[in-house]
Formats: structure tokens, C-alpha cells, sequence
């Protein structure tokens, strides 16, 4: 007898209640989904978190988007053009934008929008350093003023995944970007039911009746985003097994990230279809606390990645080498700006080069305050794995578990381990956040405005502008190897394998594009 979570009785039984109490019936149509783990964060723009950002997705436009070859389309923009100099560049939006509130969508929103997200996200605080100013020229047109030609521009509106450039409305957009905003409209395809919501249950998305989708077909997360389903619900369920029992059963439809241990259980049912809706995969992420000690000793980052061994990550976490690959590339193999040289360090443990660097380095044993996340499967196995490796190389370790929203909060403290604080945890990527020096923030060594492990390094600083600078393909390349031998001298941080991992979907679920998200436009439910 398939068991049915009791969050999901109770969210279900929440839905029917509350529409019984509002005189109205059920969505016709409804698309149960669960992710990869718990949505506590509305805030795309505060947090990287992934689960923010498919909230977003949902909720929210973008002024351009990647279509499905990552080639950069616009969205809510019309037209645009550049000024002769490279240094204007004018944006008109589309027809007919409508927030969820019933107000038009203006130039002024998207300004403001720009600017809190430019405050955040790496890719977006490197086009401020160009931006000398903001013009509203009419109600639908807004000028982008640069100090000097910039080549990553559309690159930058269009950036895909985390923190993804989403438009709002200047009063929310006006928040300060460093706390979270309370009200979630968007112009986007789905209307948020916060009356509906529970976190910890589920977070409900009602059809937009206003949206208006492009003309052009969807591809990737461009396109025309015509939606066929009347009501989304997010489905808070953490165990794995649940899910996957819930979706054999037909209580759930769609499982973004299902272990891959349990795949062919899903791949055995007639009723269950698997779907690589992320065909470029992801990237697993190492990251040192540079302002505590003993990671603000490069000698004794050097020594922890010496220490990694990329393949005991992948078998502990991925296990089937269907799915994963050992990988020196920071920026992915197989794409233009990835190459493996002077990566060695992170593909074969060196036991022996560890001990000695701490030595050198003058270690002294206190333990290192590792955070393991234990609700996001994929995510269980690495700190397991580095604890072994790092007290092989030398290393005495402190691993504490906790869920993956304690480490995502806990991860923004630079307080000493002994108050709080951190020194080392794991994380993951899309591989489509990580394609070169200016997109993939972990590679950002501006001390306060880097990501979480706050590397300072004007060396690296001055690589990534120079490649932010450049428009010749094969001098790009070049110095996106600088880059990554420069991440590699100085142990800024380390990549540890790309791995693969297909959605599943109840058969009678069609219509999930590829792209580096998963959305929920274009899907189609047949059944109800």
C-alpha cells in the first residue's frame, strides 16, 4: 500500500477547504510539484537559493532571456538599440505588461528593479561598475547610460539562474537589497496565493488571465510562456521516498530532483516518464570562510583542495557514472571557456602536499567548523566525504548537520565558528550559472561583495574586469584561464565534479522545455 505524506493530505485537504469557504470550485487543472527542497524565502534578489529562484520564474518576468542554445532573446523588452559610442542603450517593453495588481508595468520598475538586483548578484554589480546613469525617456522606455562600452550587457538582462534579473514594481523593488521584501507581485505567467500558502505545506500559483506570452514559440526560458495548467502548487515534502511513492501513486506530478538511487524504481512504472529538462547539469561547489580563521591562510585553503578527490564526491552523492563526470573546468567542460589546465589539485587527492602545507602554514589543529545540509539529497553525501579527505590530509574536522535553510542562513554570518559562525560547506550550481569568469560568482574576490566566504583579491579583480572588457573570443579564453589558475594559487575555492539528474513526471505530464530551471509554462496535464 503506497503511504501519502501527511503534509500532503493536509495541503490537499487545505486547498478544498478554502475553496469551499470562497463559493468556488477547484482549478481545473492543478500541477502538484515538488522540489529539490523547502521554499521559506520569497526574495529572489536576497537569496541564490534555487527554490527562490523557480518561485520566481513563476511569479516574475525578465527584460531578456536564454533560449534553449543559452543565446540571449528579449522577454519584456520590444525593442532596443545601441548608440553609435556602445554607450546608450535604449529599451522599449512590450505591450499590454500588467502587474498582478492591475497596474501598467513601466520604465521606472525595471529601473528600480535593476538597480536593487545590481546590488546582489555578481554579474549584476559588475554592470554597475559601468552604469553611470538611469533615464525613464516615456512610460515604456528606459535609457541605460555607460561610463564606457560594456560587451556582456544583454549577457547580464538575460543571466538565467541565480540571482536572476526578475522586474517588480518600483515600491517592492525600492527595498533595501539586503532585507527581505513581504509582497510578492510580479507581471509574470502565475499569480502568488499567499492566503493559500503555508510553508512547510505548500505554496499555491493561480494562472495569470492577463499575461500576455510572446509570439514566438517557447525555447528554453525565452519564447512565448503560454501556460496550460490553472493552478501550480508547490508541494513541501522532504523525504525522498515520499516523493517518490506520491508520484508512483499519482499524488504529485512532477519531482524536480528524485535521488538518483531511487530512478529505477521511477523507471520501472509505466506511468512515470524521466525528463532532462537540464541537459548542461550542474556543478558541485567547495567553499572556505576567507575571513575566519584558518581558511584566511591561502596555505591552508590549498591544503583542503589538495586534499579533494573529485570522483569519491560523485560515487558518494550521484553513485551511477551515467550521470556524473570527473571535471578540472571551472568554467564545464564542453563549453567555450572551459579548459582542465593546472587542475590537477582538485581530480587526485595529494595526502602528502596537505600535511606539509599545513605545516608550513603553521596549523595548529583546531577543528574546522565543516556544515553538512542533510534535507537536500544530493547535498547529503559531500560533507561526509570531505571530512574523511581533510582528516586524511591533516585536517581535525567538526562536522555539524542541519538542514539546508539553517545552513543557508548560518551561511551569511562572518562571526568565528565559536559564535556561530562557519568555515567550509558545500553547495551546487547549474551549470549554466557557471560558464565564465563574470557569471559564475563564486569566482567574485571583492571582499564584502563577493559571495558567501567573502575572498579579497584585487589580482583576481583585476582579471575579471579585464575579461569583462574584452570582446575578441580567443583573448577571452585566455584570460578565462588566468582566471582559474588564479582561483587555483590562491585556493579561492574548488569545483568537485558535474553531475547529471533527470525530473521525473506522471506520463500524462507533457510539454517540460528544457532549460537550465525548471519551469512550469508550456506543461500540459492531461486528466485534470
Amino acid at each position: 500500500m503506497t503511504f501519502v505524506s501527511t503534509a500532503l493530505r493536509r495541503a490537499v485537504a487545505a486547498g478544498a477547504l478554502a475553496a469551499l469557504m470562497s463559493g468556488t470550485a477547484l482549478a481545473q487543472t492543478t500541477l502538484r510539484v515538488v522540489q529539490h527542497g523547502n521554499l521559506t524565502v520569497l526574495d529572489p534578489i536576497w537569496t541564490t537559493a534555487y527554490v527562490t529562484r523557480n518561485h520566481g520564474y513563476l511569479i516574475y518576468d525578465t527584460l531578456f532571456a536564454t533560449d534553449a542554445k543559452l543565446e540571449v532573446k528579449p522577454q519584456m523588452v520590444d525593442t532596443w538599440k545601441v548608440s553609435d559610442d556602445k554607450l546608450v542603450w535604449t529599451f522599449t517593453l512590450r505591450d499590454g505588461l500588467e502587474w498582478h495588481d492591475g497596474k501598467p508595468v513601466t520604465a521606472e520598475d525595471c529601473i528600480a528593479s535593476l538597480q536593487r538586483w545590481g546590488k546582489r548578484d555578481a554579474m549584476g554589480i559588475k554592470l554597475m561598475d559601468f552604469v553611470k546613469e538611469f533615464k525613464a525617456v516615456d512610460a515604456k522606455t528606459f535609457q541605460m547610460i555607460l561610463k564606457e562600452p560594456y560587451g556582456l550587457v544583454l549577457d547580464s538582462l538575460g543571466k538565467p539562474s541565480s540571482n536572476t534579473p526578475f522586474m517588480m514594481p518600483k515600491r517592492i523593488a525600492e527595498t533595501d537589497a539586503f532585507q527581505q521584501f513581504k509582497e510578492y507581485v510580479g507581471s509574470g505567467p502565475f499569480i502568488y496565493q499567499a492566503n493559500e500558502s503555508k510553508p512547510g505545506e505548500k505554496h499555491v500559483y493561480l494562472k495569470n488571465p492577463k499575461y500576455k506570452p510572446r509570439a514566438e514559440p517557447p525555447s528554453g526560458l525565452a519564447g512565448g510562456k503560454v501556460v496550460k495548467v490553472d493552478r501550480v502548487e508547490l508541494v513541501e515534502m522532504p523525504d525522498t521516498q515520499v516523493q517518490v511513492n506520491a508520484l508512483l501513486a499519482g499524488e504529485i506530478d512532477i519531482i524536480e530532483a528524485p535521488p538518483h538511487d531511487l530512478l529505477p524504481v521511477l523507471t520501472a512504472d509505466k506511468n512515470v516518464a524521466l525528463e532532462d529538462w537540464n541537459p548542461l547539469g550542474h556543478v558541485f561547489i567547495i567553499r572556505f570562510n576567507h575571513v575566519v580563521k584558518p581558511f584566511d591562510n591561502p596555505k591552508i585553503r590549498l591544503a583542503a583542495l589538495y586534499a579533494i578527490n573529485q570522483e569519491d564526491y560523485l560515487k558518494a552523492t550521484i553513485g551511477n557514472p551515467k550521470y556524473y563526470k570527473v571535471c578540472g573546468a571551472a568554467f564545464i567542460c564542453g563549453t567555450p571557456f572551459g579548459t582542465e589546465k593546472g587542475s590537477e589539485i582538485l581530480v587526485k587527492s595529494n595526502f602528502e602536499k596537505s600535511k606539509a602545507l599545513l605545516k608550513e602554514a603553521g596549523y595548529d589543529g583546531t577543528p574546522i567548523v565543516l556544515m553538512q545540509s542533510t534535507t537536500l539529497p544530493v547535498l547529503t553525501n559531500t560533507a561526509p566525504v570531505t571530512k574523511s579527505l581533510l582528516e586524511r590530509g591533516g585536517f581535525k574536522v567538526d562536522m555539524q548537520s542541519m538542514d539546508w535553510q539553517t545552513l543557508v542562513t548560518r551561511r551569511t554570518k562572518k562571526d568565528p565558528p565559536s559564535a556561530g559562525g562557519w568555515n567550509v560547506f558545500h553547495t551546487y550550481s547549474v551549470s549554466a550559472d557557471a560558464v565564465n569568469p563574470i557569471s559564475n560568482a563564486y569566482f567574485v574576490a571583492a571582499g564584502d561583495k563577493s559571495w558567501f566566504g567573502w575572498p579579497t583579491d584585487p589580482e583576481m579583480e583585476k582579471l575579471r574586469d579585464m575579461f569583462s572588457r574584452e570582446t575578441e573570443p580567443a583573448k577571452q579564453k585566455a584570460l578565462a584561464e588566468k582566471v582559474q589558475l588564479r582561483a587555483l594559487e590562491t585556493g579561492q575555492f574548488g569545483w568537485i565534479g558535474q553531475w547529471y539528474g533527470p525530473g521525473a513526471r506522471r506520463a500524462n505530464v507533457t510539454g517540460w522545455l528544457q532549460a537550465p530551471i525548471p519551469v512550469f509554462w508550456n506543461i500540459e496535464k492531461k486528466g485534470g
